[in-house]
């Protein structure tokens, strides 16, 4: 019944921004929901994540640059991107979460239990 779907992905030069969104459905109360991202040949990376209380956690790489938030009343969260750089150049994930935890949000991609089919970002320099 839990369903993530990306979109907003697409091609965008050094130095541009996109957008990315991610509509949920099949549950009301979500502990955590994050984006992750994978680059051909490298380890999936957490970028951000979010909670109920909207605190959020950022990627050392990221901060600054993007910046995710959610909709509640749509059911929608959003990663906002700019000032891409060619290294972000990945296929981007939305995950949500149900684990209790003590404070704000981790990148621990197991704390992850459900996954989207992922949208591509290509940077081009």
């Amino acid at each position: 019944q839990v369903q993530l779907v990306e979109s907003g992905g697409g091609s965008v030069q050094a130095g541009g921004s996109l957008r990315l969104a991610c509509a949920t459905s099949g549950y009301t109360y979500s502990r955590y929901l994050a984006w992750f991202r994978q680059a051909p040949g490298k380890e999936r990376e957490g970028v951000a994540a979010i909670d109920s209380a909207a605190r959020t956690r950022y990627a050392d790489s990221v901060k600054g640059r993007f910046t995710i938030s959610q909709d509640n009343a749509k059911s929608t969260l959003y990663l906002q991107m700019n000032s891409l750089k060619p290294e972000d150049t990945a296929m981007y994930y939305c995950a949500a979460g149900e684990m209790v935890l003590i404070g704000p949000p981790e990148l621990q991609e197991w704390l992850y239990m459900y996954w989207g089919q992922g949208t591509q970002v290509t940077v081009s320099s």
